[in-house]
């Protein structure tokens, strides 16, 4: 038996955070992430999980909306980091911002957004994308 296996064993593995025997946050196979003590992840660890988190949206809005592949990557990154922070389901939900988007109508996407309460709770964060669908370049 290899270490993993055996850490495996004897650490247990959990997907997601919760609280160890002694009641400090931990994650994966015994990995402390509790701030309290000393935890947490590496900038490495914490790009990787970012690669995969784009990675798996990316897939899902292709799967969903498979127009979204023909925008320029300006666009298409707005419209994942929007399904970043809403989901792809709630992204899909703003259905005139969409629509708007997938018949090439970036002014009045941009606009629309303005109508949305995700609008006023995100902030510049918004803004910004409002202006990168707007534009097609990075902002």
């Amino acid at each position: 038996m290899n270490l993993k296996l055996q850490l495996q064993r004897d650490e247990d593995t959990v997907l997601h955070v919760y609280a160890d025997s002694r009641g400090f946050l931990t994650l994966g196979t015994g990995r402390l992430v509790d701030p309290r003590k000393g935890g947490g992840i590496s900038q490495a660890e914490a790009d990787f999980l970012l690669d995969n988190d784009i990675a798996s949206k990316s897939l899902e809005l292709s799967q969903k909306a498979p127009w979204t592949a023909k925008l320029d990557d300006a666009r298409r990154g707005a419209l994942l980091n929007m399904a970043f922070n809403l989901g792809v389901d709630g992204l899909l939900a703003f259905h005139q911002f969409m629509g708007f988007v997938q018949n090439g109508q970036y002014d009045q996407a941009a606009d629309d957004l303005e109508t949305t309460l995700w609008f006023t709770q995100v902030g510049g964060r918004a803004k910004r994308l409002q202006q990168q669908i707007r534009t097609g370049e990075w902002v």
